[in-house]
Protein backbone atom coordinates (compact mmCIF):
# COMPACT_ATOMS: atom_id res chain seq x y z
CA UNK A 1 0.00 0.00 0.00
CA UNK A 2 2.85 2.39 0.81
CA UNK A 3 4.47 1.83 -2.58
CA UNK A 4 1.12 2.49 -4.26
CA UNK A 5 0.72 5.66 -2.19
CA UNK A 6 4.20 6.83 -3.17
CA UNK A 7 3.37 6.24 -6.82
CA UNK A 8 0.18 8.29 -6.44
CA UNK A 9 2.10 11.05 -4.69
CA UNK A 10 4.73 10.99 -7.43
CA UNK A 11 2.01 11.10 -10.10
CA UNK A 12 0.36 14.09 -8.41
CA UNK A 13 3.66 15.97 -8.19
CA UNK A 14 4.48 15.17 -11.82
CA UNK A 15 1.06 16.44 -12.91
CA UNK A 16 1.68 19.72 -11.08
CA UNK A 17 5.08 20.04 -12.76
CA UNK A 18 3.60 19.24 -16.17
CA UNK A 19 0.85 21.84 -15.69
CA UNK A 20 3.50 24.46 -14.98
CA UNK A 21 5.54 23.38 -18.01
CA UNK A 22 2.41 23.30 -20.18
CA UNK A 23 1.61 26.90 -19.26
CA UNK A 24 5.09 27.93 -20.42
CA UNK A 25 4.70 25.90 -23.62
CA UNK A 26 1.39 27.65 -24.29
CA UNK A 27 3.05 31.05 -23.96
CA UNK A 28 5.82 29.99 -26.38
CA UNK A 29 3.20 28.79 -28.87
CA UNK A 30 1.39 32.13 -28.73
CA UNK A 31 4.71 33.93 -29.02
CA UNK A 32 5.41 32.05 -32.25
CA UNK A 33 1.98 33.05 -33.58
CA UNK A 34 2.60 36.71 -32.68
CA UNK A 35 6.00 36.71 -34.44
CA UNK A 36 4.48 35.38 -37.67
CA UNK A 37 1.53 37.78 -37.43
CA UNK A 38 3.85 40.75 -36.98
CA UNK A 39 5.96 39.64 -39.93
CA UNK A 40 2.77 39.40 -42.01
CA UNK A 41 1.53 42.80 -40.77
CA UNK A 42 4.78 44.50 -41.81
CA UNK A 43 4.47 43.12 -45.32
CA UNK A 44 7.05 40.36 -45.06
CA UNK A 45 4.83 37.85 -46.85
CA UNK A 46 4.31 38.33 -50.56
CA UNK A 47 0.67 38.83 -51.68
CA UNK A 48 0.62 35.56 -53.65
CA UNK A 49 1.71 33.65 -50.52
CA UNK A 50 -0.59 35.38 -48.08
CA UNK A 51 -3.60 33.01 -48.44
CA UNK A 52 -1.44 29.96 -47.60
CA UNK A 53 0.22 31.78 -44.70
CA UNK A 54 -3.10 32.97 -43.27
CA UNK A 55 -4.58 29.45 -43.58
CA UNK A 56 -1.56 28.08 -41.72
CA UNK A 57 -2.02 30.64 -38.95
CA UNK A 58 -5.73 29.82 -38.62
CA UNK A 59 -5.06 26.08 -38.40
CA UNK A 60 -2.18 26.61 -35.98
CA UNK A 61 -4.32 28.88 -33.79
CA UNK A 62 -7.07 26.25 -33.77
CA UNK A 63 -4.54 23.62 -32.64
CA UNK A 64 -3.33 25.86 -29.82
CA UNK A 65 -6.90 26.49 -28.67
CA UNK A 66 -7.61 22.77 -28.77
CA UNK A 67 -4.53 21.72 -26.86
CA UNK A 68 -4.61 24.57 -24.36
CA UNK A 69 -8.31 24.95 -23.60
CA UNK A 70 -10.31 21.95 -24.86
CA UNK A 71 -11.70 19.78 -22.03
CA UNK A 72 -10.45 16.49 -23.49
CA UNK A 73 -6.85 17.72 -23.28
CA UNK A 74 -7.00 18.79 -19.63
CA UNK A 75 -4.80 15.88 -18.50
CA UNK A 76 -1.22 16.89 -19.16
CA UNK A 77 1.35 14.40 -20.48
CA UNK A 78 4.73 14.55 -22.11
CA UNK A 79 3.29 12.92 -25.23
CA UNK A 80 0.83 15.81 -25.55
CA UNK A 81 3.68 18.32 -25.21
CA UNK A 82 5.70 16.39 -27.82
CA UNK A 83 2.79 16.53 -30.29
CA UNK A 84 2.56 20.28 -29.71
CA UNK A 85 6.23 20.71 -30.63
CA UNK A 86 5.65 18.71 -33.82
CA UNK A 87 2.76 21.00 -34.72
CA UNK A 88 4.99 24.03 -34.07
CA UNK A 89 7.65 22.53 -36.36
CA UNK A 90 5.08 21.90 -39.10
CA UNK A 91 3.73 25.46 -38.81
CA UNK A 92 7.22 26.99 -38.98
CA UNK A 93 8.20 24.83 -41.95
CA UNK A 94 5.03 25.73 -43.84
CA UNK A 95 5.59 29.43 -43.09
CA UNK A 96 9.20 29.25 -44.28
CA UNK A 97 8.09 27.61 -47.54
CA UNK A 98 6.10 30.77 -48.28
CA UNK A 99 8.50 33.38 -46.90
CA UNK A 100 11.80 32.67 -48.62
CA UNK A 101 12.76 29.19 -47.39
CA UNK A 102 16.26 29.28 -45.85
CA UNK A 103 16.56 32.99 -46.65
CA UNK A 104 13.51 33.78 -44.53
CA UNK A 105 14.15 35.86 -41.38
CA UNK A 106 11.72 33.48 -39.63
CA UNK A 107 14.17 30.57 -39.88
CA UNK A 108 15.32 31.12 -36.29
CA UNK A 109 11.81 30.49 -34.97
CA UNK A 110 12.86 26.84 -34.96
CA UNK A 111 14.75 27.84 -31.81
CA UNK A 112 11.38 28.15 -30.03
CA UNK A 113 10.72 24.47 -30.73
CA UNK A 114 14.15 23.48 -29.47
CA UNK A 115 13.81 25.52 -26.28
CA UNK A 116 10.33 24.09 -25.66
CA UNK A 117 11.55 20.53 -26.11
CA UNK A 118 14.65 21.06 -23.96
CA UNK A 119 12.62 22.51 -21.08
CA UNK A 120 9.72 20.08 -21.23
CA UNK A 121 10.83 16.80 -22.77
CA UNK A 122 14.48 16.13 -21.94
CA UNK A 123 17.66 15.40 -23.89
CA UNK A 124 16.60 12.37 -25.94
CA UNK A 125 13.43 13.97 -27.27
CA UNK A 126 15.31 17.18 -28.00
CA UNK A 127 17.82 15.21 -30.11
CA UNK A 128 14.90 13.74 -32.07
CA UNK A 129 13.46 17.23 -32.50
CA UNK A 130 16.84 18.39 -33.82
CA UNK A 131 16.85 15.53 -36.33
CA UNK A 132 13.33 16.50 -37.48
CA UNK A 133 14.33 20.16 -37.86
CA UNK A 134 17.48 19.13 -39.76
CA UNK A 135 15.31 17.14 -42.19
CA UNK A 136 13.04 20.17 -42.63
CA UNK A 137 16.03 22.45 -43.31
CA UNK A 138 17.39 20.02 -45.91
CA UNK A 139 13.97 19.94 -47.54
CA UNK A 140 13.73 23.74 -47.49
CA UNK A 141 17.16 24.02 -49.14
CA UNK A 142 16.36 21.51 -51.85
CA UNK A 143 15.65 24.23 -54.39
CA UNK A 144 19.19 25.62 -54.09
CA UNK A 145 21.06 22.41 -54.85
CA UNK A 146 20.31 18.77 -55.25
CA UNK A 147 23.86 17.61 -54.62
CA UNK A 148 23.79 17.20 -50.85
CA UNK A 149 27.01 15.18 -50.71
CA UNK A 150 29.48 17.95 -51.55
CA UNK A 151 31.79 19.48 -48.96
CA UNK A 152 30.47 22.95 -49.76
CA UNK A 153 26.89 21.88 -49.09
CA UNK A 154 27.89 20.16 -45.83
CA UNK A 155 29.75 23.27 -44.66
CA UNK A 156 26.75 25.46 -45.45
CA UNK A 157 24.38 23.15 -43.61
CA UNK A 158 26.72 23.02 -40.62
CA UNK A 159 26.84 26.82 -40.43
CA UNK A 160 23.04 26.94 -40.76
CA UNK A 161 22.36 24.27 -38.17
CA UNK A 162 25.13 24.83 -35.59
CA UNK A 163 23.23 27.56 -33.64
CA UNK A 164 20.29 25.17 -33.16
CA UNK A 165 22.58 22.47 -31.76
CA UNK A 166 24.27 24.92 -29.37
CA UNK A 167 20.95 26.27 -28.10
CA UNK A 168 19.65 22.72 -27.62
CA UNK A 169 22.75 21.70 -25.67
CA UNK A 170 22.81 24.76 -23.41
CA UNK A 171 19.08 24.71 -22.73
CA UNK A 172 18.97 20.98 -21.89
CA UNK A 173 21.93 21.43 -19.54
CA UNK A 174 20.20 24.31 -17.75
CA UNK A 175 16.91 22.38 -17.58
CA UNK A 176 18.70 19.33 -16.17
CA UNK A 177 20.41 21.44 -13.51
CA UNK A 178 17.12 23.08 -12.56
CA UNK A 179 15.36 19.70 -12.21
CA UNK A 180 18.21 18.35 -10.12
CA UNK A 181 18.08 21.39 -7.87
CA UNK A 182 14.33 21.12 -7.40
CA UNK A 183 14.60 17.41 -6.58
CA UNK A 184 17.29 18.13 -4.02
CA UNK A 185 15.19 20.85 -2.40
CA UNK A 186 12.21 18.49 -2.23
CA UNK A 187 14.38 15.73 -0.77
CA UNK A 188 15.83 18.06 1.85
CA UNK A 189 12.37 19.32 2.77
CA UNK A 190 11.01 15.82 3.40
CA UNK A 191 13.96 13.94 4.92
CA UNK A 192 15.98 14.28 8.10
CA UNK A 193 19.41 15.68 7.29
CA UNK A 194 21.31 13.45 9.72
CA UNK A 195 19.66 10.02 9.40
CA UNK A 196 18.07 10.36 5.93
CA UNK A 197 14.81 9.00 7.35
CA UNK A 198 11.61 10.91 6.62
CA UNK A 199 10.98 13.98 8.73
CA UNK A 200 7.61 15.17 10.05
CA UNK A 201 6.69 16.86 6.77
CA UNK A 202 7.54 13.81 4.68
CA UNK A 203 5.63 11.61 7.11
CA UNK A 204 2.53 13.82 6.97
CA UNK A 205 2.43 13.61 3.17
CA UNK A 206 2.49 9.81 3.13
CA UNK A 207 0.82 8.89 6.42
CA UNK A 208 -2.41 10.85 5.87
CA UNK A 209 -3.05 8.97 2.64
CA UNK A 210 -2.14 5.57 4.06
CA UNK A 211 -4.36 6.09 7.08
CA UNK A 212 -7.17 7.36 4.86
CA UNK A 213 -6.93 4.18 2.78
CA UNK A 214 -6.99 2.04 5.92
CA UNK A 215 -10.16 3.78 7.10
CA UNK A 216 -11.82 3.66 3.68
CA UNK A 217 -11.16 -0.03 3.05
CA UNK A 218 -11.37 -1.09 6.72
CA UNK A 219 -7.81 -2.41 6.70
CA UNK A 220 -5.52 -2.65 9.76
CA UNK A 221 -2.65 -0.21 10.21
CA UNK A 222 -0.29 0.09 13.17
CA UNK A 223 2.22 2.51 14.66
CA UNK A 224 5.42 2.06 16.64
CA UNK A 225 6.79 4.90 18.76
CA UNK A 226 10.50 4.32 19.53
CA UNK A 227 12.81 6.24 21.82
CA UNK A 228 16.55 5.68 22.29
CA UNK A 229 17.24 4.88 25.95
CA UNK A 230 20.75 6.26 26.37
CA UNK A 231 21.43 9.01 23.81
CA UNK A 232 21.94 11.65 26.53
CA UNK A 233 24.53 9.46 28.30
CA UNK A 234 26.42 8.89 25.03
CA UNK A 235 26.39 12.63 24.27
CA UNK A 236 27.69 13.42 27.75
CA UNK A 237 30.33 10.68 27.84
CA UNK A 238 31.69 10.69 24.26
CA UNK A 239 30.28 13.82 22.62
CA UNK A 240 27.49 14.88 20.33
CA UNK A 241 29.29 13.58 17.25
CA UNK A 242 29.13 10.12 18.81
CA UNK A 243 25.45 10.70 19.60
CA UNK A 244 24.80 11.53 15.95
CA UNK A 245 26.62 8.36 14.86
CA UNK A 246 24.48 6.41 17.33
CA UNK A 247 21.29 7.75 15.77
CA UNK A 248 22.48 6.94 12.25
CA UNK A 249 23.33 3.38 13.29
CA UNK A 250 20.00 3.07 15.06
CA UNK A 251 18.12 4.05 11.90
CA UNK A 252 20.06 1.53 9.81
CA UNK A 253 19.26 -1.22 12.28
CA UNK A 254 15.55 -0.35 12.31
CA UNK A 255 15.40 -0.19 8.51
CA UNK A 256 17.00 -3.63 8.31
CA UNK A 257 13.92 -5.10 10.00
CA UNK A 258 11.22 -3.26 8.05
CA UNK A 259 9.35 -4.18 4.89
CA UNK A 260 9.68 -1.94 1.86
CA UNK A 261 6.10 -0.79 2.48
CA UNK A 262 6.81 0.38 6.05
CA UNK A 263 7.56 4.04 6.81
CA UNK A 264 10.30 5.17 9.21
CA UNK A 265 10.22 8.74 10.52
CA UNK A 266 12.48 10.73 12.81
CA UNK A 267 10.11 12.78 14.91
CA UNK A 268 12.93 14.76 16.47
CA UNK A 269 15.81 14.18 18.86
CA UNK A 270 15.98 10.46 19.64
CA UNK A 271 12.29 9.76 18.91
CA UNK A 272 11.19 7.74 15.89
CA UNK A 273 7.89 6.53 14.49
CA UNK A 274 7.31 3.50 12.28
CA UNK A 275 4.07 3.23 10.29
CA UNK A 276 3.10 -0.36 9.44
CA UNK A 277 0.40 -0.58 6.73
CA UNK A 278 -1.71 -3.75 6.51
CA UNK A 279 -0.51 -4.80 9.98
CA UNK A 280 -2.81 -5.78 12.88
CA UNK A 281 -1.73 -5.36 16.48
CA UNK A 282 -0.15 -8.83 16.84
CA UNK A 283 2.03 -8.29 13.77
CA UNK A 284 3.01 -4.83 15.04
CA UNK A 285 4.08 -6.20 18.44
CA UNK A 286 6.14 -8.92 16.72
CA UNK A 287 7.83 -6.33 14.48
CA UNK A 288 8.54 -4.08 17.47
CA UNK A 289 10.07 -6.96 19.43
CA UNK A 290 12.34 -7.91 16.52
CA UNK A 291 13.58 -4.32 16.24
CA UNK A 292 14.10 -4.01 20.02
CA UNK A 293 15.96 -7.31 20.22
CA UNK A 294 18.21 -6.54 17.23
CA UNK A 295 19.21 -3.15 18.66
CA UNK A 296 19.86 -4.56 22.15
CA UNK A 297 22.01 -7.43 20.84
CA UNK A 298 24.29 -5.31 18.65
CA UNK A 299 26.98 -2.78 19.53
CA UNK A 300 28.03 0.19 17.43
CA UNK A 301 31.69 1.10 16.91
CA UNK A 302 31.94 4.85 17.58
CA UNK A 303 35.31 6.58 17.76
CA UNK A 304 37.02 3.31 18.57
CA UNK A 305 34.55 2.41 21.30
CA UNK A 306 31.80 -0.19 21.28
CA UNK A 307 28.58 1.50 22.33
CA UNK A 308 25.45 -0.45 23.21
CA UNK A 309 22.02 1.08 23.13
CA UNK A 310 18.44 -0.01 23.61
CA UNK A 311 15.04 1.35 22.66
CA UNK A 312 11.70 1.60 24.39
CA UNK A 313 8.79 0.95 22.05
CA UNK A 314 5.11 1.76 22.30
CA UNK A 315 2.57 0.23 19.94
CA UNK A 316 -0.89 1.27 18.77
CA UNK A 317 -3.20 0.00 16.06
CA UNK A 318 -6.24 1.10 14.07
CA UNK A 319 -9.13 0.78 14.71
CA UNK A 320 -8.75 -0.36 18.35
CA UNK A 321 -6.53 2.49 19.57
CA UNK A 322 -7.83 5.53 17.78
CA UNK A 323 -10.06 6.68 14.97
CA UNK A 324 -7.53 9.26 13.74
CA UNK A 325 -3.82 9.22 13.06
CA UNK A 326 -3.20 11.79 15.81
CA UNK A 327 -4.98 9.62 18.37
CA UNK A 328 -2.94 6.60 17.31
CA UNK A 329 0.29 8.59 17.60
CA UNK A 330 -0.68 9.84 21.06
CA UNK A 331 -1.55 6.32 22.24
CA UNK A 332 1.68 4.81 20.87
CA UNK A 333 3.57 7.64 22.60
CA UNK A 334 1.87 6.89 25.92
CA UNK A 335 2.75 3.22 25.59
CA UNK A 336 6.36 4.12 24.84
CA UNK A 337 6.60 6.11 28.07
CA UNK A 338 5.12 3.21 29.94
CA UNK A 339 7.95 1.10 28.50
CA UNK A 340 10.47 3.64 29.82
CA UNK A 341 8.86 3.75 33.25
CA UNK A 342 8.81 -0.04 33.33
CA UNK A 343 12.58 -0.31 33.00
CA UNK A 344 13.33 0.58 29.33
CA UNK A 345 14.45 -1.81 26.59
CA UNK A 346 10.98 -3.22 26.22
CA UNK A 347 7.88 -3.19 24.04
CA UNK A 348 4.60 -2.11 25.60
CA UNK A 349 1.11 -2.39 24.25
CA UNK A 350 -1.81 -1.47 26.43
CA UNK A 351 -5.39 -0.82 25.47
CA UNK A 352 -6.58 2.76 25.58
CA UNK A 353 -8.38 2.16 28.90
CA UNK A 354 -5.36 0.48 30.53
CA UNK A 355 -2.95 3.17 29.28
CA UNK A 356 -5.21 5.95 30.61
CA UNK A 357 -5.36 4.24 34.01
CA UNK A 358 -1.55 3.97 34.27
CA UNK A 359 -0.74 7.39 32.73
CA UNK A 360 1.90 9.37 34.55
CA UNK A 361 2.93 12.97 34.61
CA UNK A 362 6.69 12.22 34.51
CA UNK A 363 8.53 14.96 32.58
CA UNK A 364 9.66 13.92 29.14
CA UNK A 365 13.27 15.03 29.57
CA UNK A 366 13.80 12.74 32.60
CA UNK A 367 12.70 9.48 31.01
Amino acid sequence: MASIDREKESTTIEQEELRGIARSVGEIEWLLMIVVLLYHSFGGILPENQPSAVLAMVLYGACIMGFRYAFFFKHESRWKLAVETWIMTAFITWTLLHTGRLESPLLNTYLLVIITSALALGKVTTLLELALIAACIIMLGEGETRDIFTLKYAAGMFAQFAPFVLVAYITTMFASDIRYGLNQVKLMAETDELTKALNRRGFAIIADRLFGQAVRYKRPISLLSLDCDNLKQVNDAIGHKAGDALLVGLVKCIQGHLRHTDILVRQGGDEFVVLLPETPIKGAIDAAEKIRSAIAENSLAIDGQLVKTTVSVGVSSYPDDGSTLDLMLAHADRNMYQAKLGGRNRVVYQTVAAAAASATTAPRGNT
